[in-house]
């Protein structure tokens, strides 16, 4: 099974894709997908949704993993997430996959064993269960292959549970 991961952000979101096959998982490709806070928000948001749709033309994943996330900042800066969560979850559901959604304590849990995690200690899990030099491109895509990693347990748990 290939899996993209996203870490939705405005100003970075971050997507990894992985195979899974048994309990072996192997990292495929990752990157991010950055925009300026100058400009407008509906082009931030289109060039978000292309960005994706092309990742998902490229890479050919079977279903996407995204992140919850939390904001406690102010209410401007919650709202434009939430707008880029949106455009997150709904480029790899037009593409008809099926999405599922983790909080970000139980991507930590999966990866690390603690849903308390620091972003270091996620992207150390990350390189050593993908066996790579280095924890992908860039934070964002490290935690994108998070949530991905955290879709191949939980999917494979589900599996498992049908089965018995």
């Amino acid at each position: 099974m290939r899996i993209l991961g996203l870490d939705p952000g405005l100003t970075h979101t971050g997507w990894g894709v992985i195979d899974v096959a048994g309990n072996r998982l192997r990292h495929v490709a990752d990157g991010r997908i950055s925009s300026s806070a100058t400009t407008p928000l509906p082009e931030r948001l289109a060039r978000l949704d292309a960005a994706l749709a092309e990742v998902i033309t490229a890479w050919q994943p079977q279903c996407a993993a995204v992140e919850e996330t939390f904001v406690n900042k102010n209410a401007l800066s919650a709202l434009k997430l939430g707008q880029a969560r949106g455009v997150v979850l709904l480029a790899p559901a037009r593409a008809g996959l099926a999405v599922a959604e983790y909080a970000s304590t139980l991507v930590k849990k999966s990866v690390v064993g603690n849903g308390h995690a620091d972003k270091d200690q996620v992207a150390h899990m990350v390189r050593i269960l993908l066996a790579l030099k280095e924890a992908g491109s860039s934070a964002d895509a490290a935690d994108a292959l998070a949530v991905a990693i955290c879709h191949a347990h939980h999917a494979q748990s589900a599996v498992m549970r049908e089965l018995a």
